[in-house]
């Protein structure tokens, strides 16, 4: 759909994904690999601290339920440090969320939950 306002017609629009293919490189390769990755764990991280939140728990009770220690889910929240999948599945049980891990590869897919 073309720009009605002239005044807006002077500037060049882009998507987000021409942008990232741009200053990343598209897909598939290294850096924007990488940069995706990074960006999982930070929804990740995200996503249990607001999960936390909302339930009222501080770091240290979540780390009660779950068998770890408070700075171990303070690292997580941070995006800071590894977890294991056993672990990330612990702490989503304990705050009541249902987590799935997709693993694709060529035709084939595998859901674990």
């Amino acid at each position: 759909m073309p720009i009605q306002n002239t005044r807006l017609s002077k500037f060049k629009f882009t998507t987000l994904e021409d942008l990232k293919d741009e200053t990343l490189g598209t897909v598939g390769t290294v850096k924007r690999d990488a940069y995706e990755a990074e960006l999982s764990k930070e929804l990740i991280a995200l996503t249990i601290k607001q999960l936390r939140k909302e339930q009222n728990l501080t770091q240290e009770e979540l780390g009660l339920k779950v068998g770890v220690k408070k700075a171990q889910i303070s690292r997580l929240e941070k995006s800071a440090g590894n977890v294991t999948i056993d672990t990330l599945t612990k702490i989503f049980a304990a705050l009541h969320a249902n987590a799935k891990l997709r693993i694709t590869f060529n035709d084939t897919e595998l859901v674990l939950s």
